[in-house]
């Protein structure tokens, strides 16, 4: 008869007129006794047996780790997203920018109970995002959509939204078309900042979009761009002063911004060196972000007689946005020649 291992906390227990190996653990917490006692499947392999046993001792066997929460942020989610009723109602956009911001939540709270989730811990979310307000106030608003979901629709046993009543920074301000001493101040910048610089306002692209370009995008007079709003590619004429510096840049890897061989260098790398170079040109540079590029795209496009159809053409911008930022190089334009028509008069004067 084989001999029957002896080892710390591994018992033999009797069912059925057969030795069943078990692994109990007994510890004392708040002041009561407890005890966890896992049956170990060893199928008579002493190998087995053992390999099963060392699991325990580390913690790591599949009975010792604790069971998702039936009602997670995981499970919402998945809810949410299987519901007919709701997916017919959005369009194609909203589903993206909606599977974005969960996809945020799921990352580090996928296997976490919601009614876990406290009102701070969603204050705390949106002042961490406080840099970018648009993506701070949707969180928000997801957050508080995913509750109401689950407990309107689901009915989860839930208390109050955490979500509500907490103040969002509202509608922000439209980005500022940069000037151009700041765009003289460009060869200051570290070299990625000057990079998709030149790669936003060359492109008229969303900063993200135009971080991520690749160097086969190029393909002579022609660029592929991409509109992520809008979920398509489409391909534009590529400008000379644009074709030439990408012609410049020295191949890293597949894209123009490269992380490595592979992988293009992330928004967020950029952009924090964007903002600790904005801190070194004082005050007056506050007021500008990357997204500016891209309206001064517009603005440019615009003094150069450009129509709205031929600006769109180049930056995909709605109809109405095109207008807002026309209506400033039009002041410019116009404010201009009154200007210079003054001077003139007090000449002639």
């Amino acid at each position: 008869m084989t001999r029957l291992p002896v080892k710390p906390r591994l018992e033999w227990k009797e069912v059925r007129g057969k030795l069943v190996p078990r692994h109990r653990k007994v510890w004392t917490e708040g002041g009561k006794r407890r005890e966890k006692v896992i049956t170990l499947d060893w199928k008579g392999d002493l190998q087995e047996l053992d390999r099963l046993y060392w699991l325990c001792e580390r913690g790591q066997h599949e009975g010792q780790k604790p069971k998702a929460p039936e009602h997670s942020w995981q499970a919402v989610v998945i809810a949410w997203r299987k519901d007919p009723r709701i997916q017919r109602k959005l369009s194609d956009s909203t589903k993206k920018s909606y599977r974005h911001t969960m996809d945020a939540i799921l990352e580090k709270n996928a296997g976490k109970a919601v009614s876990e989730t406290s009102r701070q811990h969603v204050r705390a979310i949106h002042d961490k995002l406080a840099d970018t307000p648009r993506k701070a106030d949707h969180m928000i608003q997801v957050i508080r959509l995913l509750w109401n979901f689950a407990k309107d629709k689901l009915d989860w046993p839930l208390g109050d939204n955490p979500a509500a009543k907490i103040d969002l920074y509202g509608k922000t301000r439209e980005f500022e078309p940069w000037p151009d001493w700041l765009i003289n101040a460009l060869p200051s910048a570290p070299a990625d900042v000057r990079t998709a610089a030149e790669l936003i306002l060359g492109t008229g692209q969303r900063p993200s979009a135009a971080i991520a370009m690749r160097h086969d995008d190029f393909d002579g007079d022609e660029m592929s761009v991409s509109d992520e709003k809008g979920d398509e590619r489409f391909s534009v004429y590529c400008p000379v002063r644009l074709r030439q510096f990408v012609g410049s840049i020295r191949k890293t890897g597949a894209y123009l911004l490269a992380k490595n061989l592979t992988q293009p260098l992330g928004y967020s790398a950029v952009e924090k060196q964007f903002r600790d170079w904005r801190e070194t040109l004082g005050e007056k540079a506050k007021p500008f972000s990357m997204h500016g590029l891209r309206k001064l795209a517009i603005v440019q496009l615009a003094e150069a007689g450009c129509s709205d159809a031929e600006i769109q053409a180049v930056t995909n911008q709605s109809a109405a946005m095109v207008a807002f930022y026309r209506q400033k190089a039009s002041r410019k334009k116009l404010s201009k020649a009154a200007q210079n028509r003054r001077d003139q008069n007090r000449n002639e004067t």
